[in-house]
């Protein structure tokens, strides 16, 4: 098991040296990192019953968009067997001489731990924008959305076994989105002619898998590698020029990334922690605008 955990740790690191491949960044808008789906979220809160985290992130999108957020959280043990969450979530991008800013999401969870190996969580990702922003009267792309602008609903259940961290979550969009942008909008010269139309966009739900293991490298500092298998479950579709609603083909599928969590202990109260993640296996097409080559997340954390 030490052989596995040497080799696991290491294989990790040397993964996200890669600079070349492509991955489904939910790290802005998607369940991913609801607190109760992250790894190590067990031991988040066992002597104090408040938590209070924020964070900022950086990331590299498709088209040579760069993408940066940050976001605040509470979390609140009710009793040893009830908590629940909330997070606000920004997000702006800049490229292609575009730059846009906004709120992005709420996110507000329920969760129940059955005992303490199995819990169950129960959600939702309320939007606080409708993904319709524009530039000069023309609508922008998803990639320059703050929000999905979907209300979704979001289930998961964790499980542990041998320290070895397992969930698996759906979320499921219940609304759509006022997206109304048409590549066909813009000149041929324009970098945006080459994005993917979503003019009443309807985004399907995903599933994901998240397989984590703690290394403890010292008293204050865990390593925590993670995989996270993301499935998109259908295609996505959207409205042409000519009012017919098509699919959007290859948007379904596997896209498959790899995250390292370095958490740093500063005392029983506050605490760091750096996050990195890159992909491995991507969807061929991707019109939500989430596409990330890398993503980072710096965390600050209090107890209370």
């Amino acid at each position: 098991m030490k052989t596995f955990k040497i080799f696991l740790g290491t294989a990790f690191l040397l993964l996200l040296q890669s600079n070349h491949l492509i991955a489904q960044g939910c790290s802005d808008a998607g369940f991913c990192t609801v607190n109760s789906f992250q790894p190590n979220n067990n031991d988040s809160i066992k002597t104090y019953h408040n938590q209070i985290k924020t964070g900022i992130f950086f990331g590299k999108a498709d088209n040579s968009i760069s993408v940066f957020g940050n976001y605040v959280e509470y979390n609140r043990q009710i009793d040893e067997q009830f908590s629940f969450d909330a997070k606000l979530t920004t997000l702006a991008q800049n490229g292609n001489d575009v730059s846009t800013f906004g709120l992005s999401d709420l996110f507000l969870n329920a969760n129940y731990k059955a005992n303490e190996k199995l819990k169950f969580t129960l959600g939702a990702k309320i939007p606080l924008s409708d993904a319709g922003k524009s530039k000069n009267n023309i609508p922008l792309p998803m990639d320059y959305q703050s929000s999905l602008g979907t209300l979704d609903l979001i289930v998961g259940v964790g499980y542990e076994i041998k320290k070895i961290q397992l969930v698996a979550a759906l979320q499921q969009p219940l609304t759509q989105n006022d997206n109304q942008f048409l590549a066909s909008q813009y000149p041929a010269s324009s970098a945006l002619r080459g994005f993917l139309s979503t003019n009443k966009f309807q985004r399907s739900g995903d599933v994901l898998l998240r397989v984590s293991y703690p290394l403890m490298i010292h008293p204050k500092i865990r390593l925590t590698p993670s995989i996270l298998p993301i499935y998109h479950l259908k295609n996505d579709r959207f409205t042409n020029q000519n009012n017919v609603e098509l699919e959007i083909n290859n948007s379904k599928g596997l896209t498959l990334n790899g995250n390292v969590y370095l958490d740093y202990e500063i005392n029983r109260r506050n605490g760091l922690q750096l996050n990195v993640g890159v992909p491995f296996v991507v969807r061929t097409a991707r019109p939500d605008g989430l596409t990330r080559s890398f993503i980072a997340n710096v965390e600050y954390r209090i107890r209370f």
